[in-house]
């Protein structure tokens, strides 16, 4: 099948939620389900965002445990520091790396009400399709 519902899913890493402080995303496997999915997009999207400024770190991971930060060159785009102006905004990032787990981490600085945001994975191009939703 060559239709999207059957090639590919999406995963929340971080929840969305009003921040006043730095946080980390849930690892997101790109073998869920079995499917083995060969590339990943990060899918950031604002609400109200009052004060401070928010940086997106990509992160991925072998294990799950280990996180560090994706080199620019395994990205395409830019991720994106989210500050008062991006309000009701969504910001897209591509994933070239070869780890098995992705999230999302957020470092707030400057804040007193914070921001409302969330972000989410899309996992496209499985080695096993069709792809089975939770």
């Amino acid at each position: 099948m060559r239709d999207a519902y059957s090639n590919i899913t999406v995963r929340e890493t971080l929840a969305i939620s009003t921040r006043t402080a730095s946080a980390n995303g849930t690892g997101v496997d790109r073998y869920a389900g079995g499917a083995g999915f060969q590339d990943a997009l990060v899918v950031v999207h604002t609400g109200t965002i009052t004060d401070g400024t928010h940086a997106i770190d990509v992160q991925e991971s072998d294990d799950n445990t280990t996180f560090t930060s994706v080199a620019a060159s395994e990205l395409q785009g830019t991720e994106p520091s989210i500050g008062a102006a991006d309000d009701n905004k969504m910001f897209v990032v591509g994933y070239k790396g070869t780890k098995r787990y992705v999230r999302v981490a957020v470092t707030a600085s400057g804040t007193t009400s914070g921001g409302t945001y969330g972000a989410s994975i899309v996992l496209a191009n499985p080695r096993v399709a069709p792809v089975v939703h939770p």
